[in-house]
């Protein structure tokens, strides 16, 4: 299965359709292409498909994501590297 998965911007980097971030996912931190959410600025939440991010949402619906993730557990990768999230 395919899955969108939020995660906060930590850092920015370049322009346009060549701005990637560093995002944090639970405690895990990747790099994603930011060119689809311009509207997005560091400390705001995205979720990021395949390493791009695709749309923004706010922190509480991040949240409520992360909790379903969880449920059905798929949330398994992001968990095994960083242990303590």
């Amino acid at each position: 299965m395919c899955l969108g998965v939020p995660g906060r911007i930590e850092t920015i980097q370049g322009d346009g359709l060549l701005r990637v971030g560093k995002v944090t996912f639970g405690g895990a931190v990747k790099e994603a292409h930011l060119g689809y959410v311009p509207e997005a600025i560091v400390g705001d939440y995205v979720i990021v498909h395949a390493g791009f991010a695709i749309s923004t949402v706010d922190e509480d619906e991040a949240a409520r994501i992360f909790d379903y993730l969880r449920q059905i557990g798929e949330l398994a990768e992001l968990e095994e590297a960083n242990p303590s999230a």
